[in-house]
């Protein structure tokens, strides 16, 4: 296997006595995109600082193209990174056009050379004919996109995002994320992009690494992070998931108030070991003709489907998406089938 174009190993930074990231490890390969997730407060903006050279760790090593630009004794000024950077306010100068904010990292080659790059830019971005727009003539959206363009004109060897959607109108972000995640494949950019929103995360990143109290919980793959959390931090971070009480009654069967379920259940638990499971609404299928009725105790309609709340006891609720057709009122019985083909459970903390 080839080496990685970033390799992080034990990063720590401090603020005093307080610790803000922890025993940081994780490595992209050249052309990866990936993605630092979790809430306010984590540690990712300061991690991605670090690895832009604007923070300085107290301990551990950063490499990019396996030259070391921060440990113990090394510390490479941002500028001599070959990084570029994605900013949540953009950071466009008012004053220029579009093509010379592209431009602007340019300095190194020759007029004709430069206009190649930018116009190449210009059309990667959607944005041809418009070079000679100002930002304030622009919409949110394209502006990111002349963001994202300067930062790639001068092929950085790694291209840093810190919230480069925030700003934008929610219905935006998502589609924007697909978009400049094709752009930076495209460029064959290797890319880490920070986010408080999984669904960026998602719609962009070949790797996620779940942030939480300054150390990573996950690093892993969307897909794997979604479907295969390793604690109930990530379960309960990612996706809309509920944990369901259960019991071990049998070899690989669960009892639940949903009904016995079956799977691997954790190494070491034996009959009557107490479980959480988690549910999320794609495991709850509606069914009318089944004779599994669960209460509705809230709606929240999608416009294409309704997200149902509905009542399995005293202390616990499922979550439910069905089309949007299917409205059903509150307080009503909502019939349900269980389609849970690869369960997620935890013991039970005490």
């Amino acid at each position: 296997m080839t080496k990685p174009l970033l390799n992080i190993s034990d990063v720590c930074l401090s603020y005093g006595k307080h610790p803000v990231i922890q025993a940081i490890n994780l490595h992209l390969q050249e052309g990866e995109i990936g993605c630092l997730l979790g809430s306010s407060g984590c540690g990712k903006t300061t991690l991605l600082r670090s690895i832009a050279g604007f923070e300085k760790p107290n301990t551990g090593e950063i490499r990019i193209r396996d030259k070391v630009v921060n440990d113990n004794c090394t510390h490479t000024p941002p500028e001599q990174r070959n990084i570029g950077m994605v900013f949540q306010d953009f950071a466009l100068f008012p004053h220029l056009s579009v093509n010379k904010n592209i431009a602007f990292g340019l300095g190194a080659l020759n007029v004709a050379d430069t206009a190649k790059r930018v116009n190449e830019l210009l059309s990667m971005i959607g944005l041809e004919g418009s070079g000679d727009k100002y930002p304030h003539q622009l919409s949110g959206g394209q502006q990111q996109r002349v963001a994202l363009a300067r930062a790639l004109a001068p092929k950085p060897d790694l291209l840093l995002l810190d919230e480069p959607f925030s700003s934008l109108d929610v219905e935006l972000r998502e589609q924007l994320a697909t978009e400049v995640g094709k752009i930076i494949k495209q460029e064959g950019i290797t890319a880490i992009l920070v986010t408080h929103d999984q669904h960026e995360a998602f719609a962009m990143a070949d790797k996620v690494g779940l942030l939480h109290q300054g150390k990573i919980i996950q690093w892993d793959s969307p897909y794997d992070l979604y479907h295969e959390p390793q604690s109930q931090y990530a379960a309960n971070f990612i996706g809309q998931g509920v944990m369901l009480p259960g019991e071990v009654i049998g070899n690989r069967t669960i009892k639940t108030d949903l009904g016995n379920i079956h799977g691997k259940i954790p190494e070491g638990c034996r009959k009557g070991c107490q479980l959480e499971l988690l549910i999320r609404p794609d495991d709850i299928i509606h069914d009318d003709n089944s004779p599994n009725q669960l209460r509705i105790i809230d709606k929240v309609f999608r416009g294409a489907e309704f997200l149902y709340t509905l009542k399995v006891n005293a202390n616990n609720n499922v979550l439910c998406i069905t089309p949007s057709h299917h409205n059903h009122p509150l307080g009503s019985l909502l019939g349900i089938t269980l389609d849970v083909s690869h369960i997620v459970v935890f013991k039970r903390q005490k």
